[in-house]
Protein backbone atom coordinates (compact mmCIF):
# COMPACT_ATOMS: atom_id res chain seq x y z
CA UNK A 1 0.00 0.00 0.00
CA UNK A 2 1.96 3.24 -1.29
CA UNK A 3 2.28 6.16 1.50
CA UNK A 4 2.13 9.77 0.53
CA UNK A 5 4.19 10.55 -2.69
CA UNK A 6 6.82 13.20 -0.95
CA UNK A 7 9.23 15.37 -2.70
CA UNK A 8 12.64 14.01 -3.98
CA UNK A 9 15.89 13.74 -2.39
CA UNK A 10 18.91 13.13 -4.45
CA UNK A 11 21.12 11.49 -2.21
CA UNK A 12 24.80 11.99 -2.26
CA UNK A 13 27.02 9.97 -4.63
CA UNK A 14 29.98 8.54 -2.43
CA UNK A 15 29.72 8.03 1.20
CA UNK A 16 32.50 10.91 3.19
CA UNK A 17 35.32 9.29 4.59
CA UNK A 18 34.68 10.76 7.71
CA UNK A 19 32.37 13.82 9.51
CA UNK A 20 31.78 15.03 12.88
CA UNK A 21 28.14 13.58 13.45
CA UNK A 22 26.12 11.19 11.73
CA UNK A 23 22.41 11.28 12.22
CA UNK A 24 20.93 7.76 11.58
CA UNK A 25 17.17 8.84 10.37
CA UNK A 26 16.20 11.35 7.54
CA UNK A 27 12.43 12.48 9.39
CA UNK A 28 11.98 15.92 10.24
CA UNK A 29 13.79 15.99 13.84
CA UNK A 30 16.90 14.11 11.67
CA UNK A 31 16.85 16.91 9.03
CA UNK A 32 16.13 19.93 11.98
CA UNK A 33 18.66 18.88 13.74
CA UNK A 34 21.37 18.11 10.91
CA UNK A 35 20.37 21.49 9.74
CA UNK A 36 21.43 23.40 13.13
CA UNK A 37 24.78 21.66 12.92
CA UNK A 38 25.94 22.54 9.61
CA UNK A 39 24.93 26.12 10.10
CA UNK A 40 27.53 25.72 13.01
CA UNK A 41 30.27 24.67 10.60
CA UNK A 42 29.86 21.19 11.30
CA UNK A 43 29.98 17.76 8.92
CA UNK A 44 27.35 16.14 9.09
CA UNK A 45 25.92 12.77 7.10
CA UNK A 46 22.22 11.89 7.28
CA UNK A 47 21.76 8.01 6.66
CA UNK A 48 18.25 7.01 6.30
CA UNK A 49 16.98 3.47 5.75
CA UNK A 50 14.70 4.36 3.23
CA UNK A 51 13.97 8.10 1.74
CA UNK A 52 13.84 11.35 3.91
CA UNK A 53 10.82 12.01 5.33
CA UNK A 54 9.05 8.07 3.94
CA UNK A 55 7.27 7.33 7.55
CA UNK A 56 5.85 9.55 10.20
CA UNK A 57 7.05 12.85 9.36
CA UNK A 58 4.78 12.46 5.98
CA UNK A 59 1.92 10.53 6.92
CA UNK A 60 1.27 12.93 10.20
CA UNK A 61 -1.45 15.41 9.83
CA UNK A 62 0.63 18.08 9.08
CA UNK A 63 -0.75 20.05 12.20
CA UNK A 64 1.91 22.90 13.81
CA UNK A 65 -0.06 23.82 17.37
CA UNK A 66 0.71 25.35 20.52
CA UNK A 67 -2.81 24.31 21.90
CA UNK A 68 -3.70 20.67 23.78
CA UNK A 69 0.31 20.53 24.15
CA UNK A 70 1.91 18.71 27.59
CA UNK A 71 3.21 21.23 29.15
CA UNK A 72 6.57 19.75 29.41
CA UNK A 73 6.29 20.81 25.80
CA UNK A 74 5.34 24.01 25.70
CA UNK A 75 8.77 25.99 26.09
CA UNK A 76 10.58 23.98 23.11
CA UNK A 77 7.07 24.31 20.91
CA UNK A 78 6.99 27.96 21.22
CA UNK A 79 10.65 28.25 19.59
CA UNK A 80 9.50 25.54 17.29
CA UNK A 81 6.99 27.71 16.41
CA UNK A 82 9.14 30.70 16.08
CA UNK A 83 11.65 28.58 13.85
CA UNK A 84 8.68 27.22 11.69
CA UNK A 85 7.99 31.50 11.07
CA UNK A 86 11.30 32.05 9.19
CA UNK A 87 11.91 28.56 7.60
CA UNK A 88 11.09 29.21 3.95
CA UNK A 89 13.06 32.13 3.90
CA UNK A 90 16.37 30.36 6.26
CA UNK A 91 16.05 27.07 4.02
CA UNK A 92 14.96 29.16 0.34
CA UNK A 93 12.47 26.27 0.13
CA UNK A 94 9.05 25.15 0.29
CA UNK A 95 7.72 23.52 3.76
CA UNK A 96 3.85 24.83 3.04
CA UNK A 97 3.99 26.29 6.72
CA UNK A 98 1.24 28.68 7.44
CA UNK A 99 -0.02 30.08 10.57
CA UNK A 100 -3.80 29.66 9.83
CA UNK A 101 -5.43 29.24 13.27
CA UNK A 102 -6.93 26.10 14.98
CA UNK A 103 -10.23 25.80 16.04
CA UNK A 104 -11.20 23.38 18.78
CA UNK A 105 -14.47 23.02 19.26
CA UNK A 106 -16.46 21.73 22.18
CA UNK A 107 -19.24 18.90 22.11
CA UNK A 108 -19.91 19.33 25.67
CA UNK A 109 -19.91 22.11 28.36
CA UNK A 110 -17.19 19.74 30.05
CA UNK A 111 -15.37 20.63 27.63
CA UNK A 112 -15.42 23.91 27.19
CA UNK A 113 -14.77 24.24 31.07
CA UNK A 114 -11.34 22.42 29.94
CA UNK A 115 -11.03 24.86 27.26
CA UNK A 116 -10.60 27.86 29.62
CA UNK A 117 -7.95 26.01 31.75
CA UNK A 118 -6.17 25.48 28.50
CA UNK A 119 -6.57 29.44 27.45
CA UNK A 120 -5.29 30.52 30.84
CA UNK A 121 -2.13 27.89 30.15
CA UNK A 122 -1.54 29.76 27.14
CA UNK A 123 -1.78 33.20 28.36
CA UNK A 124 1.52 32.59 30.14
CA UNK A 125 3.04 32.15 26.88
CA UNK A 126 1.68 35.89 25.50
CA UNK A 127 -0.84 33.25 22.81
CA UNK A 128 -3.71 35.17 22.05
CA UNK A 129 -5.81 32.43 21.66
CA UNK A 130 -9.72 32.75 22.70
CA UNK A 131 -12.54 31.47 23.38
CA UNK A 132 -15.88 31.35 20.52
CA UNK A 133 -19.38 30.66 21.14
CA UNK A 134 -20.53 28.25 18.56
CA UNK A 135 -22.03 30.90 16.00
CA UNK A 136 -18.54 32.93 15.93
CA UNK A 137 -16.74 28.93 16.06
CA UNK A 138 -18.69 28.19 13.19
CA UNK A 139 -18.46 31.48 11.02
CA UNK A 140 -14.75 30.81 10.17
CA UNK A 141 -16.74 27.01 8.15
CA UNK A 142 -19.57 28.86 6.13
CA UNK A 143 -22.23 26.01 6.52
CA UNK A 144 -20.64 23.45 8.65
CA UNK A 145 -23.44 22.79 11.11
CA UNK A 146 -22.05 21.10 14.28
CA UNK A 147 -23.47 19.69 17.82
CA UNK A 148 -21.32 22.30 19.90
CA UNK A 149 -21.21 24.64 22.78
CA UNK A 150 -18.15 26.86 21.63
CA UNK A 151 -14.50 26.68 21.09
CA UNK A 152 -11.30 27.78 21.57
CA UNK A 153 -9.57 29.52 18.96
CA UNK A 154 -5.74 29.87 18.72
CA UNK A 155 -4.44 32.07 15.95
CA UNK A 156 -0.99 31.33 16.41
CA UNK A 157 -1.62 27.48 15.57
CA UNK A 158 -0.83 26.27 11.87
CA UNK A 159 -0.07 23.69 9.50
CA UNK A 160 3.06 22.55 6.75
CA UNK A 161 3.21 19.97 4.63
CA UNK A 162 4.34 16.41 5.53
CA UNK A 163 5.08 15.44 2.08
CA UNK A 164 7.02 18.84 1.67
CA UNK A 165 9.15 19.54 4.90
CA UNK A 166 11.30 17.31 5.57
CA UNK A 167 12.76 16.74 2.09
CA UNK A 168 13.16 20.26 1.72
CA UNK A 169 14.85 20.71 4.92
CA UNK A 170 17.39 17.62 4.21
CA UNK A 171 17.73 19.81 0.13
CA UNK A 172 18.85 23.10 2.40
CA UNK A 173 21.52 20.68 4.36
CA UNK A 174 22.96 19.34 1.37
CA UNK A 175 23.56 23.46 -0.03
CA UNK A 176 25.31 23.64 3.21
CA UNK A 177 27.48 21.07 2.49
CA UNK A 178 25.99 17.92 4.45
CA UNK A 179 25.52 15.15 3.16
CA UNK A 180 22.10 12.90 2.55
CA UNK A 181 22.16 8.90 1.95
CA UNK A 182 19.09 7.05 1.08
CA UNK A 183 18.74 3.34 1.07
CA UNK A 184 21.88 3.64 3.44
CA UNK A 185 21.24 1.76 7.20
CA UNK A 186 23.55 2.68 9.66
CA UNK A 187 24.08 -1.15 10.93
CA UNK A 188 26.21 -0.77 14.35
CA UNK A 189 28.15 2.01 16.08
CA UNK A 190 31.52 1.49 16.45
CA UNK A 191 33.85 2.70 19.65
CA UNK A 192 37.53 2.77 20.78
CA UNK A 193 38.22 3.74 24.18
CA UNK A 194 34.85 4.36 25.60
CA UNK A 195 33.79 6.43 22.88
CA UNK A 196 32.35 7.07 19.56
CA UNK A 197 34.68 6.31 16.40
CA UNK A 198 32.21 5.81 13.70
CA UNK A 199 29.37 3.53 12.15
CA UNK A 200 29.02 0.89 10.14
CA UNK A 201 26.40 0.99 7.13
CA UNK A 202 25.37 -1.19 4.54
CA UNK A 203 27.08 1.15 1.91
CA UNK A 204 30.47 1.14 4.21
CA UNK A 205 31.64 3.12 7.47
CA UNK A 206 31.75 6.68 7.97
CA UNK A 207 34.21 7.87 10.90
CA UNK A 208 32.79 10.00 13.74
CA UNK A 209 32.90 11.52 16.69
CA UNK A 210 29.36 11.85 17.40
CA UNK A 211 25.61 9.89 16.52
CA UNK A 212 22.37 10.84 16.89
CA UNK A 213 19.66 8.36 16.64
CA UNK A 214 16.66 10.08 15.52
CA UNK A 215 14.93 6.60 14.18
CA UNK A 216 10.99 6.93 15.03
CA UNK A 217 9.65 3.75 15.35
CA UNK A 218 13.11 2.11 14.70
CA UNK A 219 14.85 3.11 17.91
CA UNK A 220 13.89 1.42 20.24
CA UNK A 221 15.17 -2.02 18.20
CA UNK A 222 18.39 -0.03 16.86
CA UNK A 223 19.21 1.13 20.79
CA UNK A 224 18.63 -2.39 22.04
CA UNK A 225 21.04 -3.93 19.51
CA UNK A 226 23.33 -1.18 21.74
CA UNK A 227 22.55 -2.73 25.06
CA UNK A 228 20.60 0.45 25.64
CA UNK A 229 17.07 0.28 26.75
CA UNK A 230 14.25 2.56 25.04
CA UNK A 231 11.01 1.64 26.79
CA UNK A 232 9.01 2.77 23.21
CA UNK A 233 6.07 1.18 21.94
CA UNK A 234 4.01 2.03 18.62
CA UNK A 235 0.76 2.81 17.39
CA UNK A 236 -0.92 2.95 13.99
CA UNK A 237 -2.89 5.92 12.65
CA UNK A 238 -4.92 6.59 9.32
CA UNK A 239 -5.27 9.38 7.08
CA UNK A 240 -7.21 10.71 4.45
CA UNK A 241 -6.86 13.14 1.38
CA UNK A 242 -9.42 14.63 -0.67
CA UNK A 243 -9.70 15.89 -4.17
CA UNK A 244 -9.47 19.86 -4.29
CA UNK A 245 -11.92 21.78 -2.92
CA UNK A 246 -12.96 24.82 -4.02
CA UNK A 247 -13.29 27.64 -1.95
CA UNK A 248 -12.56 25.80 1.04
CA UNK A 249 -11.77 27.18 5.02
CA UNK A 250 -8.58 28.00 5.06
CA UNK A 251 -9.14 27.74 9.04
CA UNK A 252 -8.44 23.82 10.77
CA UNK A 253 -11.09 22.26 12.72
CA UNK A 254 -11.03 19.52 15.38
CA UNK A 255 -14.31 18.34 16.00
CA UNK A 256 -15.10 15.11 18.83
CA UNK A 257 -15.12 13.13 15.88
CA UNK A 258 -12.54 14.38 13.08
CA UNK A 259 -9.87 16.76 12.31
CA UNK A 260 -10.03 18.76 9.02
CA UNK A 261 -7.07 21.18 7.55
CA UNK A 262 -6.41 22.33 4.00
CA UNK A 263 -3.69 21.08 2.14
CA UNK A 264 -1.79 22.97 -0.69
CA UNK A 265 -3.01 21.35 -3.36
CA UNK A 266 -6.46 22.59 -2.34
CA UNK A 267 -7.90 18.79 -0.98
CA UNK A 268 -7.76 18.51 2.82
CA UNK A 269 -6.47 16.08 5.18
CA UNK A 270 -9.09 14.58 7.10
CA UNK A 271 -8.22 12.47 10.24
CA UNK A 272 -10.18 10.55 13.32
CA UNK A 273 -9.89 12.39 16.54
CA UNK A 274 -10.65 9.02 17.79
CA UNK A 275 -8.85 6.80 19.54
CA UNK A 276 -5.79 4.90 17.24
CA UNK A 277 -5.46 1.32 17.07
CA UNK A 278 -2.86 -0.04 19.10
CA UNK A 279 -1.70 -3.73 17.71
CA UNK A 280 0.24 -5.50 20.55
CA UNK A 281 3.23 -6.76 19.89
CA UNK A 282 5.83 -8.76 22.13
CA UNK A 283 7.31 -5.40 23.37
CA UNK A 284 3.52 -4.42 24.85
CA UNK A 285 4.40 -7.38 27.25
CA UNK A 286 7.68 -6.34 28.04
CA UNK A 287 6.87 -3.01 28.86
CA UNK A 288 3.58 -3.12 30.18
CA UNK A 289 5.10 -1.98 33.39
CA UNK A 290 6.23 1.08 32.29
CA UNK A 291 3.10 1.27 30.25
CA UNK A 292 0.69 0.90 33.07
CA UNK A 293 0.55 4.59 34.56
CA UNK A 294 -0.75 5.72 30.74
CA UNK A 295 -2.66 2.69 30.38
CA UNK A 296 -4.49 3.52 33.91
CA UNK A 297 -4.84 7.42 32.64
CA UNK A 298 -5.68 6.29 29.01
CA UNK A 299 -7.63 3.35 28.84
CA UNK A 300 -10.24 5.07 27.38
CA UNK A 301 -8.85 6.32 24.18
CA UNK A 302 -6.70 2.81 23.47
CA UNK A 303 -7.98 0.30 21.20
CA UNK A 304 -5.99 -2.40 21.76
CA UNK A 305 -5.70 -5.18 18.92
CA UNK A 306 -3.78 -8.23 17.95
CA UNK A 307 -2.79 -8.73 14.53
CA UNK A 308 0.13 -9.29 11.67
CA UNK A 309 2.49 -6.71 13.76
CA UNK A 310 2.41 -9.44 16.88
CA UNK A 311 4.30 -12.13 14.34
CA UNK A 312 6.01 -9.48 12.54
CA UNK A 313 7.81 -8.56 15.71
CA UNK A 314 8.71 -12.13 16.92
CA UNK A 315 9.86 -12.83 13.13
CA UNK A 316 12.59 -9.68 13.59
CA UNK A 317 15.91 -10.25 15.11
CA UNK A 318 16.78 -8.06 17.68
CA UNK A 319 20.82 -8.44 17.46
CA UNK A 320 23.35 -8.37 14.91
CA UNK A 321 26.99 -6.83 13.95
CA UNK A 322 28.54 -4.80 10.96
CA UNK A 323 28.24 -7.80 8.87
CA UNK A 324 25.27 -8.84 8.94
CA UNK A 325 21.69 -7.35 7.17
CA UNK A 326 19.99 -6.02 9.57
CA UNK A 327 15.83 -5.42 10.09
CA UNK A 328 16.41 -1.75 8.54
CA UNK A 329 17.10 -2.92 4.79
CA UNK A 330 14.53 -6.09 5.25
CA UNK A 331 11.87 -3.20 5.76
CA UNK A 332 12.83 0.14 3.84
CA UNK A 333 9.32 1.95 4.28
CA UNK A 334 7.08 0.99 7.20
CA UNK A 335 3.96 1.13 5.32
CA UNK A 336 0.75 -0.19 6.98
CA UNK A 337 -2.61 -0.79 5.60
CA UNK A 338 -4.88 1.86 6.01
CA UNK A 339 -7.67 1.05 7.86
CA UNK A 340 -10.50 2.22 5.18
CA UNK A 341 -13.96 1.59 6.94
CA UNK A 342 -12.75 3.82 10.01
CA UNK A 343 -11.65 6.77 8.34
CA UNK A 344 -14.40 6.69 5.77
CA UNK A 345 -17.00 6.64 8.45
CA UNK A 346 -14.97 9.95 9.89
CA UNK A 347 -15.50 11.44 6.28
CA UNK A 348 -19.10 10.65 6.03
CA UNK A 349 -19.33 12.39 9.34
CA UNK A 350 -17.78 15.31 7.70
CA UNK A 351 -19.94 15.22 4.72
CA UNK A 352 -22.97 15.12 6.68
CA UNK A 353 -22.40 18.67 8.83
CA UNK A 354 -20.54 20.17 5.83
CA UNK A 355 -22.14 20.65 2.52
CA UNK A 356 -18.86 21.67 0.91
CA UNK A 357 -17.64 18.23 1.15
CA UNK A 358 -20.56 16.37 0.45
CA UNK A 359 -19.46 15.57 -3.61
CA UNK A 360 -15.73 15.79 -3.21
CA UNK A 361 -13.79 12.42 -3.52
CA UNK A 362 -11.18 10.67 -2.20
CA UNK A 363 -7.68 11.25 -3.16
CA UNK A 364 -5.99 8.70 -1.17
CA UNK A 365 -5.58 6.66 2.10
CA UNK A 366 -2.71 5.59 3.95
CA UNK A 367 -1.64 4.60 7.54
CA UNK A 368 1.41 5.42 9.50
CA UNK A 369 3.36 4.18 12.95
CA UNK A 370 3.41 6.76 15.93
CA UNK A 371 6.11 6.11 17.85
CA UNK A 372 5.32 6.46 21.79
CA UNK A 373 6.90 6.74 25.23
CA UNK A 374 5.29 5.95 28.77
CA UNK A 375 4.99 9.59 29.54
CA UNK A 376 4.16 10.67 25.86
CA UNK A 377 7.01 13.19 25.54
CA UNK A 378 10.13 12.79 23.22
CA UNK A 379 13.53 11.67 24.18
CA UNK A 380 16.09 14.42 23.72
CA UNK A 381 19.25 13.08 25.17
CA UNK A 382 22.85 11.90 25.22
CA UNK A 383 22.75 8.41 26.39
CA UNK A 384 25.70 9.10 29.33
CA UNK A 385 23.71 8.34 32.81
CA UNK A 386 21.74 5.13 31.34
CA UNK A 387 23.53 1.57 31.19
CA UNK A 388 25.59 1.09 28.37
CA UNK A 389 25.14 4.66 27.15
CA UNK A 390 27.99 6.02 25.70
CA UNK A 391 29.83 9.74 25.05
CA UNK A 392 29.13 11.28 22.08
CA UNK A 393 25.92 8.97 21.48
CA UNK A 394 22.56 11.31 21.72
CA UNK A 395 18.66 10.09 20.64
CA UNK A 396 15.90 12.32 19.80
CA UNK A 397 12.63 9.81 19.23
CA UNK A 398 9.58 8.82 20.97
CA UNK A 399 7.35 12.43 20.08
CA UNK A 400 4.08 10.49 20.55
CA UNK A 401 2.32 11.82 18.07
CA UNK A 402 3.53 15.49 18.82
CA UNK A 403 7.03 14.98 16.38
CA UNK A 404 6.08 16.74 13.04
CA UNK A 405 5.32 20.25 14.80
CA UNK A 406 8.24 20.10 17.86
CA UNK A 407 10.41 18.95 14.82
CA UNK A 408 12.38 22.69 14.27
CA UNK A 409 12.68 23.24 18.20
CA UNK A 410 13.88 19.48 18.47
CA UNK A 411 16.01 19.72 15.86
CA UNK A 412 17.32 22.97 17.64
CA UNK A 413 17.65 21.25 21.23
CA UNK A 414 19.79 18.61 20.00
CA UNK A 415 21.98 20.18 18.48
CA UNK A 416 22.56 22.41 21.29
CA UNK A 417 23.13 18.73 23.37
CA UNK A 418 25.85 17.37 20.68
CA UNK A 419 27.86 20.63 20.31
CA UNK A 420 27.40 21.28 24.12
CA UNK A 421 26.13 24.38 23.28
CA UNK A 422 23.69 26.01 26.15
CA UNK A 423 20.78 24.44 25.74
CA UNK A 424 17.44 26.25 24.10
CA UNK A 425 14.88 25.10 26.67
CA UNK A 426 15.88 23.28 29.70
CA UNK A 427 16.56 20.13 28.36
CA UNK A 428 15.66 17.72 31.68
CA UNK A 429 12.04 17.15 30.86
CA UNK A 430 13.83 15.34 27.59
CA UNK A 431 16.32 12.96 29.51
CA UNK A 432 16.56 9.50 28.73
CA UNK A 433 17.35 8.14 32.21
CA UNK A 434 14.28 9.63 33.18
CA UNK A 435 12.93 5.80 32.45
CA UNK A 436 15.99 4.15 35.14
CA UNK A 437 16.69 7.16 37.45
CA UNK A 438 13.53 6.77 39.89
CA UNK A 439 11.68 9.46 38.44
CA UNK A 440 7.52 8.93 38.44
CA UNK A 441 6.57 8.87 35.11
CA UNK A 442 3.09 11.08 34.65
CA UNK A 443 1.54 11.11 31.35
CA UNK A 444 -1.22 14.03 31.28
CA UNK A 445 -4.15 13.82 30.18
CA UNK A 446 -5.90 15.81 27.66
CA UNK A 447 -3.24 15.92 25.27
CA UNK A 448 -4.23 15.97 21.88
CA UNK A 449 -1.97 14.51 18.80
CA UNK A 450 -0.41 15.47 15.12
Amino acid sequence: MPGPKLDPVTSDPSLPGAVDVVIIGGGIVGVCTALELVERGLKVAICEKGEIGCEQSSRNWGWVRLTHRDLREMPLMVESVRLWKGLDARIEGDTGYRQCGVTFTCATDAALAEERIWLEHLKDYQIPAKLLTRDEALAQFDGLDLDIKGALYNPHDGRAEPQKAAPAIARAVQARGGTVHQNCAVRVVETEAGKISGVVTEQGRIACSKVLVAGGVWSRLFLGNLGIELPQLRTKSTVLATDPVPNGPEGTVKFKDFALRKRRDGGYTVASALPSKYQLTPDSFRLFTAFLPTLKNEWRNINLGIGPAFLDALRTRRHWGPKDRTPFEDTRVLDPAPDPAAIDKVFDIIKAAYPLFRNVGVAQRWAGYIDVLPDIIPVISPTVGVKNGLPGLFVATGFSGHGFGLGTGAGRLAADLITDHPPVVDPTPFRLHRFSDGSKITPLSGVTSR
